[in-house]
């Protein structure tokens, strides 16, 4: 099932960065990234829609590494 109300953009360069990948998956309080056996970290699309929009995977990261876009409007 796809996010109805966001939707977590994963910058590639990240990938090559283990550390962040980790700290990725432990900061999010509502679990929306994983780590997949060789260390990729991507996202769980059934939880994009817990997002609390709390910003600490973006403040983790360089600007622009991480983007939480709202597929709605306000």
């Amino acid at each position: 099932m796809a996010a109805m109300f966001i939707r977590v953009d994963i910058d590639d360069s990240i990938q090559d960065d283990p550390v962040i990948c980790r700290e990725l998956v432990e900061i999010c309080p509502v679990d929306i990234f994983e780590l997949d056996d060789i260390g990729r970290i991507s996202t769980v699309e059934n939880n994009l829609d817990e997002c609390t929009l709390c910003d600490l995977c973006i403040e983790a990261t360089e600007s622009g590494k991480v983007e939480v876009v709202k597929l709605y409007r306000q």
